[in-house]
């Protein structure tokens, strides 16, 4: 879509509620022209006043504007693709809340069979109502658009994760394993079975809970789907050639399998490819190579469930989640009682470390570990956080944000951080006053603290004193310029 001018480009935006009329009109006075180049010119500084997103920004650029609002909601960024449909996040024009949103990719959405089967996995998803299954909330259309919103899970998922942890503890995978297989057992009781468990389709929340999501291959009495062109290659195969019956519970839990082996060992039971005809050999799910041989220091009763969930056999693997979580949870006390032991003689070994995950906030257990990766980001609107959580994220932090800077100092005392970012519209109406609490701390534990000091707010900066660890960098200024100056100081 090509705008005839700045002005109607300017309408569209406040129309679609992408950017409010206050933010707009802000941006708008550094714009000089009102041809196409002063919309480019203004798409940037709206980007890097963090009012639209890299995504937004990107797609705006291409003159397009499909894929920016879905019904009543806004895209904020893509955070995943499937051959089958996207997920993003987005934000509520209504409410202003941050929902996930999957949408049908169009190559489908004149396919009635492609449609039904995305919309029976909506409907499915609103029936299940549990813990650690994301759940669904609405599904809906919109012009051509198919799409279902559901919890946005402040985390990441764990195959993710994994790739920046390189394998997780024992604790901490078979605490995870824990969350999912009761989610199993609870879908199970309900008259479904997942049917494409992977590690990309478990997320770990902020809080650390891991919740199940993508139940669209869901199989069993209720779902009404015995087609095997709805079943995961792997799944097939599987059955396939053990006998396996349709919606088999015992499948997934082969499936959990494989996921526990990958997240302990940091390496997948079989080696990962895109050829169909490889991913059909059920050589490739017989000839695993034991998890004993690929980590030695393991402890036994861990051997034997991850070696009993990846049987070939069905009738050898445990019958059902209920059977597993019965193991697991013993495993999971030896674990507490090993520690308690550690704890009263004296011994420990140190605290386990924070998962360096993209998003979220860190594990109690490690709340007292220095976390080398980690920007603590102060600010308090929707949008901007998102942007922020983005690009550090691909640069390789891990991002806690908080909103507040009360909430923010208390988290301060009981963990550390490689570094601390603050807008001064997240210090509200004292930016001198709190901004003077944060560089206490900052140069007390010689902790990088950088102010983003926006150019309405510039009178404040003779007040604002500066050291090797607390420095302000005044508008304009770019997320790059933020990122290098903590950097720089860090390194200093």
């Amino acid at each position: 879509m090509t705008f005839s001018s700045l002005a109607s480009f300017e309408d569209y935006l406040v129309q679609q509620q992408l950017v409010s009329p206050r933010a707009l009109a802000e941006a708008a006075r550094h714009i000089r022209g009102t041809d196409s180049s002063a919309i480019k010119e203004l798409i940037r500084e709206l980007e890097r006043r963090m009012e639209l997103t890299g995504y937004q920004s990107g797609i705006l650029l291409k003159h397009e504007t499909e894929g920016l609002r879905v019904g009543n909601y806004k895209l904020l960024y893509r955070n995943a693709s499937g051959s089958f449909a996207r997920v993003f996040r987005g934000c509520s024009v209504l409410t202003g809340e941050m929902i996930g949103l999957k949408v049908l990719r169009q190559r489908f959405a004149s396919d009635p069979r492609a449609v039904n089967l995305f919309k029976r996995e909506g409907e499915l998803g609103r029936r299940l109502k549990h813990k650690n299954i994301v759940p669904i909330y609405e599904v809906g259309s919109d012009g051509g658009q198919h799409y279902l919103t559901m919890e946005f899970v402040e985390g990441g998922n764990l195959k993710d994760i994994l790739k920046i942890r390189g394998k997780f503890t024992p604790e901490e995978a078979v605490k995870y394993i824990i969350d999912l297989v009761e989610g199993l057992e609870y879908a199970l009781s309900m008259g479904f079975t997942h049917r494409d468990l992977k590690l990309s389709n478990a997320l770990l929340s902020a809080q650390r809970v891991a919740k199940l999501v993508d139940f669209g291959l869901a199989g069993g009495e209720a779902s009404g789907v015995a087609d095997e062109a709805d079943r995961a290659v792997e799944y097939g195969t599987l059955e396939k050639f053990t006998g396996a019956p349709d919606g088999d519970p015992r499948s997934d839990l082969f499936f959990l399998g494989v996921m526990l082996y990958e997240m302990v060992s940091g390496q997948p039971p079989y080696p990962p490819t895109k050829d169909i005809n490889e991913r059909r050999q059920i050589s490739r799910y017989r000839n695993i190579r034991p998890i004993s041989s690929v980590c030695p220091g393991l402890s036994r009763p861990l051997v034997d469930i991850i070696d009993q969930l990846l049987r070939s056999n069905p009738h050898e693997r445990y019958q059902s989640p209920t059977e597993l979580l019965r193991d697991l949870r013993k495993l999971q006390a030896s674990f507490s009682s090993t520690a308690t032991s550690s704890d009263s003689s004296g011994s420990t070994s140190g605290p386990m470390p924070a998962i360096k995950s993209s998003e979220g906030e860190p594990s109690s257990s490690a709340s007292t570990a220095n976390d080398t990766s980690t920007i603590l980001c102060i600010e308090g609107r929707a949008t901007q956080q998102d942007r922020l959580r983005e690009y550090l994220s691909k640069h390789g932090y891990r991002v806690l944000m908080l909103s507040d800077t009360d909430r923010a100092l208390q988290r301060l005392e009981s963990m550390a951080v490689s570094g601390i970012l603050v807008t001064c519209e997240a210090l509200a109406d004292d930016v001198v006053g709190r901004y003077g609490q944060l560089k206490k701390y900052a140069d007390r534990t010689e902790t990088p603290l950088v102010l983003a000091l926006s150019a309405k707010r510039a009178d404040l900066l003779p007040q604002l004193p500066t050291s090797e660890y607390s420095q302000i960098m005044p508008q304009p200024v770019t997320l790059r310029d933020l990122r290098d100056r903590l950097e720089t100081m860090k390194a200093s």
